[in-house]
């Protein structure tokens, strides 16, 4: 319960979070588009790979791209690596796209899931306490009403 609890508490840091991320992924995707898609559907180096030709055709196609190369960390060698060999300068596009998603962004979203759920204890402590301290007040009045009664049973006994 406490899991579910907490985990509906850093939903909406969650949320912005994988829209900044989307954002940030759809910048590198449009430079990959304007920079990448043109050096690579030239005829020659990559007429054997379809898959080449077509991943930085669209946004979209280059949003898969970077997610599936930079955020998954899968298949840098099918697309990513020969390209960069063809073309040193398609480096940049590359290398920063994950230098800037996987270390800054990535980063930055656990930073603010982390502090969200920091948040989120302080506010349960504040709670714990109160509730302790009406425990504690019920606790002062019930002692008070049994030392009420043992005066008053001793003030009926004499």
């Amino acid at each position: 319960q406490k899991l579910v609890t907490m985990m509906a508490t850093c939903l909406k840091a969650l949320v912005w979070s994988s829209v900044f991320c989307f954002f940030i992924m759809s910048v590198w995707a449009m430079f990959m588009v304007e920079v990448v898609h043109p050096i690579i559907s030239e005829p020659g180096l990559f007429d054997d790979c379809v898959q080449c030709q077509t991943a930085a055709g669209s946004v979209m196609n280059a949003n898969l791209l970077l997610f599936k190369t930079v955020i998954a960390g899968d298949s840098w060698g099918l697309i990513a690596v020969p390209v960069i060999q063809a073309y040193p300068a398609t480096a940049f596009i590359f290398i920063g796209s994950q230098v800037t998603l996987v270390f800054g962004v990535l980063n930055l979203i656990v930073a603010v899931v982390v502090d969200t759920f920091a948040e989120a204890r302080q506010r349960d402590i504040l709670n714990l306490a109160e509730e302790l301290e009406y425990d504690f007040e019920t606790c002062l009045r019930g002692i008070d009403a049994v030392a009420s009664g043992v005066v008053w049973d001793l003030a009926v006994r004499n």
